[in-house]
């Protein structure tokens, strides 16, 4: 077997552990289908058979049962760094040999994810077309006269084109949505600072996201969950959110919902991506939703800053070290202009942007999504060839917001136009709703029932692939001491619930000696009753939790259980874990064991 049609997390995991295959046979197989595929200028650099078989070797001692992505054939935007591998961010004069890999690209590694290459883009990441690079203009899939979209052209295209399982980009300015939009990918673009930028080549480094395309909402998910590490090495990091992980997704959307939809679209005489608008509407009508309308107005002003406003001075910033002279012209022009601007300038343009903001949120707030169109149409590459920044311009305007509202964006497939080219719409939401939106884009791939990508299978199965289970990093809030005696001790099989809300581990210690340990009839959970004589000390950590975040902890505990107050060995009362007292009549006394581990590992 040299490829499979099917290149999803979950049925590669069939494949592999089938032993249909292994990672050596379906990646070089791979690697000579995108050979053969060569004219759609996808690849700047494929890793040759030498390059990947370390690669190779790494995964001989695991299996797939043990690495989350073992074997799994991913893409790297060629402003992302691959140890060993030269980045060139579209540019010869910037080309360069990359001593490590970028943050988030050694998270896919470390998880048995192999990469087949680096991917073209438009030159420094500045366009929505993929046409602006040295190494050729990308084309659709479906249409090879249309443009793939960009910055992060090849991304899309290996991934459409069943190169590989996902595909890594950036978005900055809607890089990572337009190509998916026109490839029918989901296109995520998380919150702004869950993706590390570590090692990715700025364009505006206050606004950067790496993105992500995939075949599926289900595989963008799982992929989120693994990525979204928080690195202190990156300035503009931020730890997720407990409830924003792949635990949360489920693929549908809830029973009843509602949606935004913008008060004013505009298509550009597009009367068939207007007509699919429509449709995208009614579908989510049909999955129970209630369309709200708002207005688009502050949301437009927000999306004009960016190229309009000083933000332009960020991409000079991050190519000074390159001769404008080595540049494209459509960049020079672009970059040329970023360092013509005052500080006042930029000073009101971020004074307006707070006050777009405040409006913005208030809509936002009082829906569950809201939707706009990808792209308001699509262009052929000799209609950008004719007018280059005009119709570039047109591409953003429904996804240039995005990031200066720091909202959290997926690019949703919805059908195909008379040319062949597809056509989405943009889920949107504020930051921290990465899992909330991917649950409706697999609602609405389900409805659809569209093939993925050029024409591949649709395969959605929501198997759940392992993830690294990492636990995230605190965040600065108050925090309230909470005692634990059993499943959420560390390594049992709740602590999850403390650690992904941030919760650390103070202390190891024991209760009062005025404590009778017992283990509930389902053998999964113990209960700790205050008792006034025959007690004996328990063992127990002190686990710190963000407030802020105990209520969603404290509605997860089920009866007979619940949280009073624990006297600790020290004297002290700490709020923890109790029993009712009429729950004990059918369970098992256990004290002698003094502690829950000690009964796990020696109960008869």
């Amino acid at each position: 077997m040299n490829n499979c049609d099917n290149l999803t997390l979950t049925h590669l995991k069939h494949v592999y552990t089938q032993g249909r295959a292994t990672p050596r046979e379906l990646i070089l197989g791979l690697r000579e289908k995108a050979l053969q595929s060569k004219d759609y200028n996808a690849w700047v650099t494929l890793l040759t058979p030498e390059q990947l078989e370390p690669y190779f070797k790494a995964l001989e001692s695991q299996s797939p049962d043990t690495l989350p992505l073992y074997g799994v054939p991913f893409a790297i935007k060629d402003n992302i760094d691959l140890a060993g591998i030269t980045t060139t961010a579209g540019c010869e004069a910037f080309r360069h040999t990359a001593q490590q890999s970028a943050h988030v690209v050694a998270r896919f590694i470390a998880a048995g994810a192999v990469p087949l290459g680096k991917t073209n883009l438009d030159q420094f990441a500045t366009g929505l077309v993929g046409t602006r690079s040295p190494y050729g203009q990308g084309k659709n899939v479906f249409n090879r006269d249309y443009i793939s979209g960009g910055s992060s052209a090849g991304s899309a295209i290996a991934t459409a084109l069943g190169q590989v399982t996902f595909a890594l980009g950036t978005d900055t300015a809607g890089s990572g949505r337009v190509p998916a939009a026109l490839n029918n990918l989901i296109g995520h673009k998380p919150t702004k600072g869950l993706l590390s930028c570590t090692g990715v080549v700025p364009a505006c480094k206050t606004l950067d996201c790496v993105s992500l395309f995939t075949l599926n909402a289900h595989d963008a998910a799982s992929l989120f969950d693994i990525a979204a590490h928080f690195d202190a090495d990156d300035a503009f990091a931020r730890p997720n959110r407990f409830d924003n992980r792949q635990r949360y997704f489920s693929g549908k959307a809830p029973t009843t919902f509602t949606f935004g939809v913008p008060n004013q679209t505009e298509f550009f005489g597009n009367t068939e991506c207007e007509a699919l608008f429509k449709k995208s509407i009614t579908l989510l009508e049909s999955l129970g939703g209630q369309a709200i309308t708002f207005d688009m107005a502050p949301f437009i002003e927000a999306a004009k800053l960016l190229y309009e406003g000083p933000w332009v001075a960020e991409r000079y910033l991050a190519t000074q070290s390159v001769a404008l002279d080595t540049m494209l012209p459509e960049i020079q022009t672009i970059i040329g202009n970023g360092n013509n601007g005052r500080a006042s300038d930029a000073f009101s343009a971020q004074y307006r942007l707070a006050e777009l903001k405040r409006r913005c949120d208030k809509i936002l707030a009082s829906v569950d999504i809201a939707i706009a169109p990808t792209t308001p149409t699509v262009f052929t590459r000799a209609e950008i060839d004719a007018e280059p920044i005009k119709n570039n311009s047109i591409l953003g305007t429904y996804t240039n917001f995005m990031n200066l509202l720091d909202y959290t964006a997926t690019a949703v497939p919805i059908g195909s136009l008379s040319s062949g080219v597809h056509w989405g719409i943009t889920l949107f939401h504020q930051a921290f709703s990465d899992i909330k939106l991917l649950n409706f884009a697999q609602a609405l791939q389900e409805k659809t029932q569209l093939p993925c990508g050029a024409n591949l299978p649709f395969s959605p199965s929501l198997e759940q692939a392992p993830t690294t289970g990492l636990p995230l990093p605190m965040q600065e809030a108050a925090l309230t001491d909470i005692v634990v005696c059993g499943a959420h001790l560390e390594g049992q099989p709740l602590n999850w619930q403390l650690a992904e809300r941030g919760g650390q581990l103070k202390s190891q210690t024991t209760s009062s000696a005025h404590y009778a340990l017992y283990a509930l009839p389902d053998g999964k959970r113990p209960a700790m009753i205050r008792v006034e004589k025959d007690g004996c000390e328990i063992e127990v950590e002190v686990w710190s939790v963000p407030t802020h975040h105990l209520g969603s902890f404290i509605t997860q505990i089920p009866a007979p259980l619940g949280i009073g107050k624990v006297e600790l060995a020290s004297g002290e009362w700490i709020s923890g874990f109790i029993c009712d007292a009429y729950a004990i009549s059918a369970a098992q006394n256990i004290s002698e064991y003094k502690g829950w581990r000690n009964w796990l590992k020696n109960r008869p």
